[in-house]
């Protein structure tokens, strides 16, 4: 689980949560997002990545996504959001490259780069 921050209006890579399951991520991004929502900066709203087939159709985890969003919901008074994260991985991959052209070293750092592209599609959202 890959946690990511807004400086301005760009999004980053904060940190990486090691997860087992539904349960256990919901607990552990509520204690992450209450510990954030206390910093200078403060946070307005959780973005989950929602998976789904290049046509939109739900894949094999958007079910668990869902369910674990809902849980997420149900632990923070912070409005929990989901956005379409479809070629996240392949767009976080494409700019890692620029800078990294040893994929292997790129794949450590990969999802975190997936959820800086999932939240700055969010935030583009609002802002269009």
């Amino acid at each position: 689980m890959a946690i990511s921050d807004v400086s301005g209006t760009l999004a980053r890579p904060l940190a990486t949560l090691p997860v087992s399951g539904v349960a256990d991520a919901a607990a552990k991004v509520a204690a992450e997002a209450a510990r954030l929502a206390g910093e200078e900066d403060g946070l307005s709203a959780i973005v989950v990545g929602l998976p789904r087939r290049l046509d939109g159709a739900p894949t094999a985890q958007t079910a668990d996504v869902e369910a674990f969003a809902a849980a997420l919901g149900r632990r923070t008074a912070i409005p929990v959001a989901l956005q379409d994260e479809r070629l996240s991985s392949r767009e976080a991959d494409s700019r890692l490259a620029v800078g990294e052209r040893d994929w292997r070293r790129r794949k450590v750092r990969l999802d975190a780069a997936a959820a800086a592209v999932i939240l700055q599609d969010y935030l583009d959202r609002q802002h269009a």
